[in-house]
């Protein structure tokens, strides 16, 4: 919705500008000369801005046309397109089609409130698909202009809670978040977001009982492509390892289940282990995995691959097997999940059904500044699985016909 409009945009003579003190030659003038480590079309939009803050151009203000701009501010119009983009991306102008462009009825408070932040908030910042979705959130908020806060929960929800409180404090322009999972995030912490007209887009998995963005991960077929991968290499005995039980655990494993049913194979219930729900830190869980793998590599039936769903678990288990003596692939293959990018030697080796998390970041601050712009409503169903794919480390490999045996 455009408020009452107060129609500027017939100012053919830019003199009426003067007139009306809306355009200040001189403090645009004296700024351009003395500050010229900017470009042309930010002193622009930075003037455009505070008079917006200053309430010298008003909600619903219509703008004049980009020639009268130019024509305004001596520069070519290709340069004040470039101002008002950047205006437009931050949610303080709209453009209207066939009506022309209205500072937007919530701009002053926008710039009052430094809504220019944009919030990551994740469970863990330095392993997994962490670093990627960080770094490419980032390099998008950067682009659009926008300053970045990322925040830690250690997948814990009272703490996630704290941080949700205090970004409503610090009224940020939008929140990109992967929900905490054990417990499952409660709907209330994210409808306070939405509640103070915060949007919010959803990385990996949706909360229940709440609409907006969804930038989610295909977790049955994640694990499909595990099994599959393992069973096209002749492994009929088989492990899982998970930090947590979880839905998404659940839906991780119901894939592997099945893509293994289809070859007629079983997964052993004693064969599945589960994390202490609430440990982010695979350190912590160091001495239950190693003495699951003593277990199982000492029984009979003893696996001959193994499928965890957290890179950061499957390196702890590489890192075990090797002290163990156990020699990969050719006594085991080992497949985790994470992201495409291999970012450490370790993770380099590990064979993983992998995410492009930099797309998902760069697409996560796209949706949040669309948002504030008008573009798409806070409440958006807008849903986007991330396609997986395999990458083929050096702990994946063929069954060993001895073993088979």
């Amino acid at each position: 919705m455009i408020p009452k409009q107060k129609d500027l945009s017939n100012w053919d003579d830019p003199t009426l500008l003067f007139k009306n003190e809306t355009f200040d030659a001189a403090s645009f003038a004296a700024n351009e000369s003395t500050d010229s480590t900017q470009a042309k079309y930010e002193r622009i939009q930075e003037y455009l801005k505070t008079q917006i803050r200053e309430g010298q151009l008003p909600p619903g203000t219509a703008l004049p046309s980009e020639q009268q701009l130019a024509n305004l501010f001596e520069s070519a119009r290709s340069t004040v397109r470039q101002a008002m983009g950047m205006l437009e991306r931050e949610g303080l102008v709209s453009r209207v089609q066939g009506k022309g462009t209205f500072v937007h009825e919530n701009a002053r408070q926008r710039l009052a409130s430094g809504l220019d932040i944009l919030a990551l908030v994740i469970p863990e910042v330095l392993s997994g698909f962490y670093p990627s979705l960080q770094h490419s959130f980032e390099e998008s908020a950067r682009h659009s202009q926008n300053q970045m806060m990322v925040c830690c929960t250690r997948n814990n929800i009272d703490k996630q809670g704290n941080a949700i409180l205090q970004l409503i404090d610090n009224q940020v322009g939008g929140v990109a978040i992967v929900p905490a999972s054990t417990p499952p995030t409660p709907a209330y912490q994210i409808r306070q977001l939405q509640k103070a007209g915060i949007p919010v887009v959803f990385c990996h998995r949706p909360v229940e009982g709440i609409i907006a963005p969804l930038l989610g991960l295909p977790y049955k077929e994640i694990g499909r492509l595990a099994g599959e991968s393992l069973v096209k290499l002749g492994h009929r005995r088989f492990a899982f390892f998970a930090p947590h039980c979880t839905h998404t655990t659940d839906m991780y494993l119901d894939g592997f289940q099945k893509s293994l049913a289809e070859e007629g194979c079983e997964l052993p219930e004693d064969h599945c282990y589960f994390g202490e729900d609430g440990v982010i830190d695979m350190q912590k869980l160091d001495a239950d995995i190693v003495s699951t793998l003593k277990r199982l590599m000492e029984s009979k039936d003893r696996p001959t691959a193994i499928f965890t769903t957290f890179d950061s678990m499957a390196e702890r288990i590489y890192l075990h097997l090797n002290k163990m003596g156990i020699r990969m692939p050719e006594e085991i293959s080992l497949i985790g999940v994470g992201d495409k990018i291999r970012h450490s030697v370790l993770q380099q080796h590990i064979a993983s059904v992998t995410i492009d998390e930099t797309q998902l970041g760069h697409r996560a601050a796209e949706l949040l500044n669309k948002m504030r712009s008008g573009e798409i409503p806070i409440e958006s169903s807008e849903s986007y699985i991330i396609p997986a794919e395999v990458y083929h480390g050096t702990t994946l490999g063929a069954m060993n016909e001895v073993e088979m045996t």
